[in-house]
């Protein structure tokens, strides 16, 4: 952080700097979910069955795996900002081709190039996030992934409307690659500069598995594999084990999405106020003891609330991860360690509770998340390293 040090970086450059990035989460939210709302017309499209498209789908996912450790090594050689650029770009290019891919064949590997610049770009803003954080001296990753979530509400929205106009995929997505593209640039020419966060040489790809940082992976594979859990069986709990009817069951991911804004958006303000240590020991306390009550209950209030109670308690805990992932020597690698342990729990995470499911039921296989969500509660104290509020107690103003 020299540039900061020798005053190169006043107070105005880095405000620039996080309505840039704060731009930027959005972006790849709104993105991803416009792809995402688009799915079953591309499946009807091609005639892919359900599991050909699953096939399909992990291609994105492999990207995804394959592509963070490299752009944690590339953060550490260039910084984090022409990574952000050239992913961004690969992104925005990338994007359109999985409306126009006219088989499996070729929607594979459009797949996986979307899902190596995702991956890719999840690593690097996070890391020009992180080193915003550090020039602000204070607690703000929480909003970054606070505008991440808000740009996948709207990408929903936007993306449904669109859907329900008649637009075809081609153009849709066309316009979301286009866009971006635009906001990207302008977001760019205001983010830090690479000297902020560039290594000095010779730092390894991969970030040595020290045990804070063992603790780190561990606590994100069990964050991302309830979010991953909530997403995808939520509503079929809802629905199938508790008859609620498709309607009400679509409430269950709902409320779950709003809890983890809301509390996202408040996160930063309370992790100054407490440390990140008892923020994320509650957070996956609130989690495990809601969700815990709410399966036993075994009603659909009960599940809603539940739900809810699971949003709140994982939102602030991925993004103080990654902070604390931040502060490591070799913050990059470090970051891309995290973020793929953590992503890798999102992709395992449904199909092990499906599998639990098959033997014990659903709502038995779904106390797995809340068994991990204790699991956090003893892991938070990795969260604390190197923060300054774990060492002296924060004054109340």
């Amino acid at each position: 952080m020299d540039a900061m040090r020798d005053g190169s970086i006043t107070g105005r450059s880095l405000s620039a700097a996080r309505l840039a990035v704060l731009g930027i989460f959005f972006l790849s939210g709104f993105g991803f979910a416009s792809w995402a709302v688009r799915i079953p017309a591309v499946q009807e499209k091609l005639g892919l069955g359900e599991g050909l498209l699953g096939v399909a789908l992990l291609g994105m996912s492999v990207g995804s795996l394959v592509s963070m450790p490299l752009a944690g090594w590339f953060v550490s050689r260039l910084g984090s900002r022409p990574v952000v650029g050239a992913t961004a770009l690969a992104y925005s290019l990338a994007l359109p081709l999985l409306a126009i891919a006219p088989s499996l064949a070729l929607l594979l590997p459009a797949l996986a190039l979307v899902g190596a610049a995702t991956g890719s770009l999840d690593v690097s803003m996070n890391a020009q996030a992180v080193a915003v954080e550090k020039g602000q001296g204070r607690p703000i990753m929480s909003s970054f992934h606070a505008a991440f979530s808000l740009g996948g509400l709207a990408g929903a929205a936007a993306g449904g409307a669109v859907a329900a106009a008649g637009v075809g995929v081609a153009p849709h997505l066309a316009g979301v690659a286009g866009l971006s593209l635009v906001a990207f640039v302008i977001a760019y020419g205001q983010m830090l500069p690479a000297g902020v966060d560039r290594g000095e040489g010779g730092e390894l790809a991969f970030a040595r598995p020290t045990r804070e940082l063992a603790g780190l992976g561990v606590i994100s594979f069990c964050v991302l594999l309830g979010e991953g859990a909530m997403a995808d069986w939520s509503a079929v709990y809802l629905n199938g084990t508790l008859g609620t009817g498709p309607g009400l069951a679509a409430a269950g991911f709902a409320a779950f999405s709003a809890t983890m804004v809301a509390g996202r958006l408040l996160g930063d303000r309370l992790i100054a106020r407490f440390g990140p240590v008892a923020l994320v020991r509650a957070g996956g306390a609130v989690s495990a003891l809601g969700l815990g009550v709410s399966l036993t209950v075994a009603q659909p209030v009960a599940a809603l609330v539940g739900f809810g109670c699971a949003g709140l308690g994982f939102s602030i805990i991925f993004p103080a991860a990654l902070s604390a992932a931040g502060r490591a020597k070799s913050a990059g690698p470090a970051i891309a360690a995290v973020a793929t342990t953590g992503y890798f729990g999102f992709l395992v995470g449904p199909p092990s509770i499906g599998f639990a499911a098959e033997a014990v039921g659903l709502g038995g296989a779904l106390f797995i998340v809340v068994a991990l969500s204790a699991a956090i509660v003893l892991l938070a104290g990795s969260v604390g390293q190197g923060h300054p509020k774990q060492k002296k107690r924060p004054e109340v103003p």
